[in-house]
């Protein structure tokens, strides 16, 4: 006989506070790296006016994503069922916080801001994750490997675009490639399943949608 899956718990009072916690933090304060910073001990670069708003468009992008990474990663861990996939999820998180703090940095460096949009885009991940996670964990562990496979190819083509000479744009977002590839790797160890194409298409259009919006606001 056919079963559901079993529903995830309903978070209780306190987790409702820690979770809202984590959206202003995400949103409205500094976000902090455990980490040394990439781009640390590379001296910055001779780039003319075109090159540093180019530049900056482009981190302002990878900020936005991070952004949307933290809402999918919170959605996801609220409604995952394994405690360890829940726990992996809340790691590989707090990666993501401090890829934010790295393209904060680097967007402050070049004179820019993020994006006006980071709101929008964290809510409608945020219900994508949740989402997500309701229909189980395979398809959310799936999901979450989808997601940074398309995240580390648009981390790539920013390579192929950056100016040459910009080595800490590069180093941030080289490291970042190689997070999140890690992170794709983690969710099929832990048994993600394949999306259909369709799915994959669909949010292959929406991250270009991000992407552009966030590249100009």
């Amino acid at each position: 006989m056919f079963k559901l899956p079993a529903l995830p718990r309903l978070p209780g009072l306190d987790a409702v506070v820690t979770e809202f916690d984590t959206v202003l933090r995400t949103l409205a304060a500094p976000a902090t790296s455990g980490r040394a910073h990439p781009d640390a001990h590379i001296d910055e670069a001779e780039l003319d006016e075109a090159e540093k708003r180019h530049a900056a468009g482009l981190m302002r992008v990878n900020h936005s994503g991070e952004i949307c990474a933290q809402a999918l990663y919170q959605g996801q861990a609220l409604t995952a069922r394994d405690p360890a996939n829940r726990d992996a999820l809340r790691q590989a998180a707090q990666e993501e916080v401090e890829h934010l703090a790295w393209t904060e940095r680097r967007i402050e460096a070049l004179g820019s801001h993020r994006s006006l949009l980071n709101p929008l885009w964290y809510a409608g991940s945020l219900a994508i994750g949740v989402t997500a996670g309701l229909v189980g964990d395979r398809w959310n562990l799936g999901f979450l490997a989808e997601t940074e496979r398309q995240v580390g190819a648009h981390l790539q083509a920013h390579l192929g675009t950056l100016p040459p000479q910009d080595a800490k744009s590069r180093a941030v977002v080289e490291q970042m490639y190689h997070d999140e590839m890690g992170h794709a790797d983690l969710a099929v160890e832990l048994g993600a399943a394949e999306l259909p194409l369709p799915l994959k298409a669909v949010m292959g259009l929406s991250s270009k949608l991000m992407t552009s919006l966030s590249y100009r606001f």
